[in-house]
């Protein structure tokens, strides 16, 4: 961070031959894994803190690799609102991850909803149930350490999780009651 002018960002010029396309391809699902802000063609932006370092040599490296040129530039903003506006474009698409996040959740809400109402007990639903529990959970730990300025939805989707994690726990119980059962308990 400067003093004056906010946050020290990252600037990313990538530049790539059009074919093959799975070079551009690669940087590209690289740097939006990362959390990179797309400013243009070839043109990508990160804050400049330790959580996207790796993602950042990892896209050069494809670049280069790809025989391609990546050049890193440091940039502030020239002026206090320069520096706002680029932290809430970035904010602004952290944001949309959350949206994201929050659909997944009501999605893995609904269908332990629809377990229950089906009264399907197995151990293999319950497997899945908590691999996509845990998708969920690193999916959520990814967006934290990307989300530096605190997108207003960061809060309720830690809230949505925890509750996802009580859905699966209240399920698991479930499944264990229906296992342990004797077949004198189900009449």
């Amino acid at each position: 961070m400067t003093k004056d002018r906010g946050v020290r960002w990252l600037m990313l010029v990538i530049k790539l031959a059009p074919e093959p396309s799975r070079h551009r391809v690669a940087v590209w699902r690289e740097l939006r894994k990362v959390g990179a802000l797309s400013l243009g063609q070839g043109i990508w932006a990160v804050p400049d803190v330790r959580a996207f370092a790796d993602g950042v040599r990892r896209a050069i490296e494809l670049t280069e690799r790809a025989e391609g040129e990546a050049v890193t530039l440091e940039a502030v903003g020239r002026k206090p609102a320069d520096a706002a506006r680029f932290q809430a474009m970035f904010t602004a698409a952290r944001q949309e991850d959350w949206a994201e996040f929050l659909a997944d959740c009501g999605k893995y809400e609904a269908e332990l909803a629809k377990e229950l109402r089906q009264a399907k007990f197995t151990l293999a639903e319950l497997e899945e149930e908590e691999q996509s529990l845990e998708r969920l959970r690193r999916w959520h730990r990814d967006l934290t350490a990307r989300d530096v300025f605190g997108a207003p939805s960061a809060s309720e989707a830690g809230k949505r999780l925890r509750q996802c994690a009580a859905a699966c726990e209240d399920y698991a119980e479930r499944v264990f009651r229906a296992l342990h059962e004797t077949p004198q308990d189900s009449r």
